[in-house]
């Protein structure tokens, strides 16, 4: 949430956010390529996942479709890996790639992979730190109340640490993914490029948010300070 009013500590937010654009036009530029790219062997985005969770060993996650356009996750309350429509029923390397990526998440979880544990413990105090670390701050700004400002800069600094963490479990999942397709051979030598390529472009976009959390903390602090 930015503030709602201009300050010069603004600056500091400009390289990240033409960085979160680049990210964002890489992605979808990506995965559009690749999207047009169907695999060798034909298998769907639910193929793919269905097949890679049985060769793990895991029996209690099910594959379902959900709407809208890159909106792929993994639900570890449910148990459930959710691909959009276009990548649960498309065969294309894009497709796969997010399936894979996906199913790493489930095996991080079957594993007990200890980034993702921590991730999930930190969830309610990220969503808490997200919708009401600004207001409070800046509530401290407006009354002259020091302690409302350092509950706030508290606050999201426990979003940083969420988005920090977030890094080596996305990165890990992208591996365990590219390390499946290759060991069983569901995409052949010169598709696996590809798949990687659309997995490094989704990376970005985490790598970006993170830049962008760590100068608002830096932001706050500077605040703070002149406060």
């Amino acid at each position: 949430m930015p503030f709602l009013f201009w300050d010069p500590t603004m600056i500091l937010l400009i390289p990240a956010i033409i960085f979160a654009t680049w990210a964002q036009f890489r992605v979808s530029s990506t995965f559009n390529r690749y999207k047009r790219i169907g695999s060798a062997q034909g298998i769907t985005g639910l193929q793919a996942a269905q097949y890679l969770l049985q060769r793990n060993g895991i029996t209690d996650v099910e594959v379902e479709p959900v709407e809208g356009r890159l909106s792929d996750h993994y639900d570890p309350r449910s148990k459930k890996v959710r691909l959009s429509v276009d990548n649960y029923r498309g065969s294309s390397l894009a497709a796969i790639a997010v399936a894979a990526h996906e199913v790493g998440h489930a095996i991080q979880h079957h594993v007990g992979y200890m980034p993702l544990q921590l991730r999930h413990s930190i969830l309610p105090v990220t969503n808490l730190g997200s919708w009401a670390a600004f207001p409070l701050f800046i509530l401290g700004m407006f009354l002259r109340t020091p302690l409302l400002m350092d509950i706030g800069i508290v606050l999201f600094a426990g979003v940083v640490i969420f988005h920090l963490v977030t890094l080596p479990v996305e990165y890990n999942a992208s591996n365990r993914a590219l390390v499946q397709l290759k060991e069983n051979g569901m995409l052949v030598s010169n598709e696996v490029n590809g798949a990687k390529k659309v997995l490094n472009a989704a990376a970005m976009t985490y790598v970006a948010a993170t830049a962008m959390a760590l100068l608002n903390l830096v932001r706050l602090l500077i605040l703070r300070g002149d406060d």
